[in-house]
């Protein structure tokens, strides 16, 4: 699947000591970890070792979200609950959510990016038994709230990570490739809700990913810090420190640190960000509505409406996330070779094929053929997506502009669109037509990358945008 070699074990090219290395940055190279990632375009094990810790983000990522999707009828049943209360329910923790989405990102601006991986991680699992062991749906709510605070923001900060550490020539690969870790995150919760919540209850189901979590925060906390952001730092450090003491910069450090000061809202807006904003947005806005519909209303759609079992639709989302993976893999190996664009609109195109087939689908067989074909594009079109948003922007904001922008998107996909799905249910009776939705905004997608998305295959970060 890798074009990866042994040879790409070998060390890394030995960082110069001359007098561009700026004092953090000198603090870090005592630290063998960072040596390896902060030379060189070799590919070490400590690569290996942030993409795992990305990997494993995701992978708690999709358990959480898959086992509250399939514990969604569960917890309606026990706490009596109109879908309606439900849905809005959720939509205030979405809201909590969305915040962490900005404030998490917004944070490793300023502090790095690999401590707060761990914390995100160490969070998670302490409060999943919190929001297992809720006596009243509201403060169901309250946990589920802050969980997503917890949760929100850390698979971005492990993207950037990858994307901030890894080769050029394999970045979109391996962010992609560890992004397919949230469908064996979600497979597993299939199992755990097929297996555990069946037959012990959703509340047990709920803890056990709280307890599989801790085994990340070792793995989490011994990443090393990313140069790009060390190196920014150091910048902004000479640079401050020149003009307080009457010196000259460069025209270029001046522009540059004008900007750096401001990190926030702002300056994602600014005219020489505000194309790769607009860009991103699209794409992150897009990708929440059509995910939104399907990790919030599918289990419900299945149990009432094609009437599988707890125990059905539990098994359909073990091979959902599986062939998630698969699909995810193939585009992680394709990102690279063929590039970002073409991989994205094939991905696009193939999900929406097969979910249109889907819905309209009543036999049995039917109904789990095309529902695993379009998981394929579905969940593989994520690939590219986070890829861009990790990639397009300068590193002196990139935490910022991933936050505002996944941000905005999850309000628009996770809160403002749930009302478009259930209007629709509510005036025909079916999700059918709000399912259908899928596919018109796939092919949407598709068409607005082919037009507006620009190519970064092959191109190191600081040549896409600076």
């Amino acid at each position: 699947m890798s074009s990866i070699t042994a040879d790409d074990l070998s060390a890394p090219t030995a960082v110069p000591a001359d007098s561009d290395i700026g004092p953090l940055e000198q603090q870090h190279l005592q630290h063998a970890n960072y040596r390896a990632v902060a030379g060189g375009t070799e590919v070490t094990r400590t690569h290996w070792h942030i993409a795992t810790a990305n990997a494993l983000g995701w992978g708690f990522d999709g358990m959480d979200g898959v086992i509250f999707a399939l514990i969604t009828p569960m917890v309606i049943k026990e706490f009596s609950l109109s879908l309606p209360e439900y849905r809005s329910g959720m939509q205030i923790a979405l809201f909590v959510g969305i915040a962490g989405l900005y404030f998490w990102p917004w944070l490793a601006d300023r502090f790095g990016r690999r401590t707060l991986l761990a914390v995100n991680i160490a969070l998670f699992s302490l409060l999943m038994p919190v929001a297992a062991m809720s006596p009243t749906f509201t403060i169901f709510v309250i946990a589920r709230s802050v969980l997503f605070f917890a949760l929100n923001g850390e698979w971005s900060l492990g993207s950037m990570l990858v994307a901030e550490t890894w080769p050029a020539r394999l970045r979109g690969r391996v962010i992609s490739i560890t992004r397919s870790a949230w469908c064996l995150g979600a497979s597993l919760a299939g199992a755990i809700t097929g297996l555990v919540a069946a037959n012990f209850g959703w509340r047990i189901a709920v803890l056990v990913p709280g307890v599989i979590a801790l085994l990340a925060i070792y793995v989490r906390s011994s990443c090393p810090e990313s140069p790009y952001w060390v190196r920014a730092q150091d910048r902004k450090r000479r640079i401050s420190e020149t003009l307080a003491r009457g010196g000259t910069v460069s025209d270029d450090d001046r522009v540059w640190f004008g900007k750096a000061k401001s990190v926030g809202i702002r300056q994602v807006f600014m005219p020489d960000v505000l194309p790769a904003t607009l860009v991103a947005l699209s794409v992150a806005c897009a990708s929440t509505c059509i995910y939104g519909t399907v990790g919030a209303w599918m289990p419900l759609y299945l149990a009432t409406e094609k009437h599988w079992s707890t125990a059905e639709y539990s098994l359909f989302y073990v091979f959902y996330g599986l062939c998630g993976f698969v699909g995810l893999c193939v585009v992680g190996w394709l990102i690279d070779r063929i590039g970002r664009r073409r991989t994205f609109i094939v991905a696009l195109i193939e999900g929406a094929i097969f979910m249109t087939l889907w819905v309209y689908s009543e036999s049995h067989v039917m109904l789990w053929a095309f529902g695993l074909a379009w998981c394929l594009g579905f969940l593989g079109f994520w690939g590219p997506a986070t890829t861009l948003t990790a990639e397009i922007f300068p590193t002196r904001i990139r935490g910022a502009a991933n936050g505002v922008v996944w941000a905005i998107a999850y309000l628009v996909g996770f809160v403002l669109f749930p009302f478009v799905t259930i209007a629709l249910q509510q005036h025909t009776g079916s999700f059918a037509l709000a399912f259908l939705c899928i596919p018109v905004l796939m092919i949407a997608m598709a068409i607005g990358v082919f037009l507006f998305v620009p190519e970064h295959s092959g191109k190191e970060l600081n040549e896409i945008i600076e």
